[in-house]
């Protein structure tokens, strides 16, 4: 039987999507969940191999479902990376007219990004959230709603008819999707990775932010997300979500995670994974002195220094 990944379903999703653009995806049992949450705790429960999951989008930002099943529970994984541009269809039933519309739903991240189109198309419709763009596509077939914000390709799945396409807000729409395994020693560096954190301050005070992103910016990381979550401790109490340019096994990397790890209450270590945006080949030069290079260099004078050897 051959291992299996859970993904946000049902059938027909952009996740679904992204997946099979995995080579390994074709190798695998491919099981549709109803929520990120369950996604992701079918991995926790060794029911399977890996989950994949929306994390971002470039409208707005980090998807905080996502962020907060990351945050909370046992420790997972991120271990690749997938983008995917985005436009939507408003799917209907057939023979559905845009003036007899009256209900729409979608994924809660979509209306970020046709909320535009639907000022100047769909005024006066009401707007309900569903648990992923295809699951919407499934009720307007059960005809719970009169439309769906949806990929196009999902329009045969649920025979409904794309009545309206390529609708967005934002010209180059992308979402980035992860997979995520329990943890494990992270693949080897490609060149041109990214390291995924959590970190929490040990007490809220003035410059308290700037003191974690320090350990980032004396070393030359680059940071890539940035993003604060309630941690439930109370209004003003909140954790931080941090993407770093750089594999874990970098000397710059582990550097500030080490640093991280001395002055936070707590820091959960994400994963280092291949980035999906750039190669190697697109990747810059490093700052002077933040090469590997530079940092044994460094390294070795100090040792030199204690023996009296310098």
């Amino acid at each position: 039987m051959p291992a299996s990944y859970a993904y946000l379903g049902p059938e027909g999703t952009f996740t679904e999507v992204a997946l099979r653009t995995l080579p390994e995806a074709a190798t695998r049992e491919l099981i549709p969940m109803v929520s990120v949450p369950a996604t992701l705790d079918a991995v926790r429960s060794g029911e399977v191999e890996a989950a994949f999951v929306p994390i971002e989008n470039s409208v707005e930002g980090g998807i905080t479902t996502t962020l907060d099943e990351l945050v909370a529970g046992s420790p997972l994984m991120i271990y690749r990376e997938v983008l995917l541009s985005i436009t939507f269809a408003l799917l209907v039933r057939p023979g559905t007219k845009l003036s007899e519309i009256k209900t729409v739903t979608a994924h809660p991240a979509a209306q970020s990004q046709i909320r535009n189109w639907m000022k100047i198309n769909l005024p006066d419709v009401v707007w309900e959230s569903s648990a992923s763009n295809a699951d919407g596509a499934r009720l307007v077939q059960e005809g719970r709603y009169d439309a769906a914000f949806a990929g196009e390709f999902a329009a045969a799945r649920y025979g409904l008819t794309a009545l309206e396409t390529g609708i967005h807000d934002a010209e180059n729409a992308q979402t980035r999707f992860v997979l995520v395994g329990r943890p494990a020693r992270p693949a080897a560096p490609t060149g041109a990775d990214k390291t995924s954190v959590v970190i929490w301050q040990r007490d809220d005070h003035p410059g308290g932010l700037r003191d974690l992103l320090g350990e980032f910016a004396v070393r030359g990381v680059n940071l890539m997300l940035l993003q604060s979550r309630p941690t439930g401790q109370g209004i003003g109490n909140y954790c931080f979500a941090i993407d770093a340019e750089g594999h874990i096994s970098d000397r710059k990397v582990a550097e500030a995670l080490m640093g991280l790890r001395r002055i936070c209450l707590k820091v959960r270590y994400l994963g280092s994974y291949p980035r999906a945006d750039i190669g190697v080949e697109d990747v810059r030069a490093p700052l002077p002195g933040t090469s590997d290079e530079e940092f044994v260099t460094a390294a070795d004078w100090v040792a030199r220094c204690q023996d009296g050897r310098f």
